[in-house]
């Protein structure tokens, strides 16, 4: 009885060191007599007991590496105070556990040199417009580097980017200087823009101005113009109707009649006025002789 229960015991421990279960998105490697002798993928696997063991476990997630921080030198002697975070991932299980002793130091120490040679390549204001640039530089240093201990680099940020005190109040006054003189260069822009636009609105309003009194000016002419010749026609038809009347039998006889009557009417105006001296001919056959006189330049101006 007590034979079975060692039995019963050994073969519980035999089986509890030849069965191991892998998690998901885990491997180990294994070792048989001190030699690598595989890698086991996630599930239930079985070794040999006290021949196999596993030597080493390592997590094939995407894992999260704080950088600590450092003082960096930028090319222009000025001192940064730089941190950042990396991201890398276990491919190869076998290099991760045999290429290095530490491959997570060996990693964090390659980033810091990697990241103070890029920032020693370039100025101060460059390494705050250059983050993206340095940030591929610094992956892409590491990345070569970890091949050969399983490890592929995935990404790198940097988190701050803190100059000395003195630095930081220099570049504060550059700022507002910069943005003093933005605001200056608006102003004068603006009051530039509002005389250009006066004097357009000045322009425009003389144009408009002139416009009208050239469309008046034209406006009146053309009313004089017609009024000119509506007077002309008028003028000329009455003429003409005169012309005919006096063609007419007796026509003759009433035109004589019409010459005395402005004749008279003439003398009897002058006569009216209290400061003038009337000389009345003394043979009023004169008054006849010019009525005669116009009665034959009607007559001449009819026979021609």
């Amino acid at each position: 009885m007590e034979v079975a229960i060692v039995l019963f015991v050994i073969a519980v421990i035999f089986i509890a060191r030849a069965v191991k279960i892998v998690p998901q998105q885990h491997a180990w490697v294994k070792e048989r007599l001190g030699k690598y002798a595989g890698t086991l993928s996630p599930g239930p696997k079985f070794i040999i007991p006290f021949v196999d063991r596993i030597a080493y476990k390592h997590s094939l997630k995407e894992i999260p590496l704080d950088v600590p921080s450092q003082v960096c030198i930028t090319r222009d002697n000025t001192q940064l105070q730089v941190d950042g975070i990396l991201y890398f991932q276990v491919t190869d299980p076998m290099r991760a556990s045999y290429g290095s002793s530490n491959y997570i130091v060996a990693v964090t120490q390659l980033a810091q040199t990697s990241l103070r040679s890029v920032i020693g390549k370039l100025e101060l204001d460059k390494t705050f417009e250059e983050r993206e640039m340095i940030n591929a530089r610094v992956v892409e240093a590491i990345d070569e580097a970890a091949l050969n201990w399983g490890v592929k680099v995935l990404r790198y940020e940097i988190k701050d980017l803190t100059p000395p005190a003195e630095i930081l109040r220099a570049m504060q006054a550059q700022i507002t200087a910069e943005r003093e003189k933005r605001a200056v260069i608006a102003t004068s822009e603006g009051k530039r823009q509002e005389q250009i636009n006066l004097a357009e609105g000045a322009r425009q309003a003389f144009i408009a101005k002139s416009e009208g009194e050239k469309q008046s000016a034209i406006n009146i002419a053309q009313g004089e113009a017609a009024a000119i010749i509506a007077v002309a026609e008028a003028t000329g038809q009455a003429i003409e109707r005169v012309a005919t009347a006096i063609r007419q039998p007796s026509g003759d006889q009433a035109v004589q009649l019409k010459v005395a009557e402005k004749a008279v009417d003439a003398y009897s105006k002058v006569a009216a006025e209290a400061t003038t001296t009337l000389i009345v001919p003394s043979n009023m056959t004169e008054v006849s002789a010019l009525v005669s006189s116009a009665m034959k330049m009607i007559q001449t101006g009819q026979r021609s």
